[in-house]
This record gives C-alpha cells, sequence and structure tokens, in this order.
C-alpha cells in the first residue's frame, strides 16, 4: 500500500513543512501581505497559499526545491513593476526568488497595494 502526502489544509501546515531558510521568508511575506490587507482571507488553493480580499483573490505564494515564488495573481501588475523586478526570474504570473535574494519588502507591499487598486476596479 502506499501512502499518499496529506496536502496541507492551511497556511500553517504548509510553512511547517518547509526548509528553515524558506520559512522565514515565507513567513515574512505572509506578515507583509497581512499588514497591508489586514482583513485578507487566508486558504490554501492550488496547493499553495493564497490570499483573498472581499471574495476577491489577491496574491499566491509557494516553495520550491530550488526557489520561493511569488504570485500577484496579474500580468498585468508584473508588467507595470517589470523594472522593480531585474534581477530576478519573472515568467508570465510568478516571480522567483530564493533566501539568497529575496523580495525586498517595499516592492512586496507596493505589489500588493497594486493588486488590491486592481481588485477595486
Amino acid at each position: 500500500m502506499v501512502l499518499e502526502k496529506q496536502k496541507p489544509a492551511t497556511i500553517d501546515e504548509y510553512l511547517a513543512s518547509m526548509d528553515p531558510d524558506q520559512r522565514a521568508l515565507l513567513q515574512k511575506l505572509r506578515k507583509t501581505i497581512r499588514t497591508i490587507a489586514p482583513n485578507v482571507e487566508e486558504r490554501i488553493s492550488y496547493g499553495i497559499p493564497a490570499f483573498r480580499l472581499n471574495g476577491r483573490s489577491l496574491v499566491f505564494f509557494g516553495a520550491w526545491v530550488n526557489h520561493c515564488s511569488f504570485y500577484p495573481g496579474s500580468s498585468t501588475t508584473l508588467k507595470n513593476f517589470r523594472d522593480d523586478l531585474k534581477g530576478f526570474q519573472v515568467r508570465k504570473g510568478t516571480v522567483r526568488f530564493s533566501p539568497d535574494n529575496p523580495l525586498p519588502i517595499t516592492l512586496v507591499k507596493k505589489l500588493v497595494k497594486a493588486r488590491i487598486a486592481e481588485n477595486r476596479t
């Protein structure tokens, strides 16, 4: 019999499975998101931490073997901040970073604020 790995039900469970460097980095990201959007709803969506505000997706993040990812949930937001994101690997809806090269908190704040504004329209 093969036992399947249990999927996390909460962000705390998700973070508990990370290595300490990734966990610390993502906890900081989580705290920043909650500071900018204190009424945000936390959940697991698509197997990763997700944040919703006023019933709409806001941002996501995740940890992988060789990197962490921040998902603003909008390619428009990424395009608007492309100059700020130089030095990071950026794909369609993803910004990759690592404990050695973390996303600056000021940039995370800008991205979250931009997503809040975008969700209002």
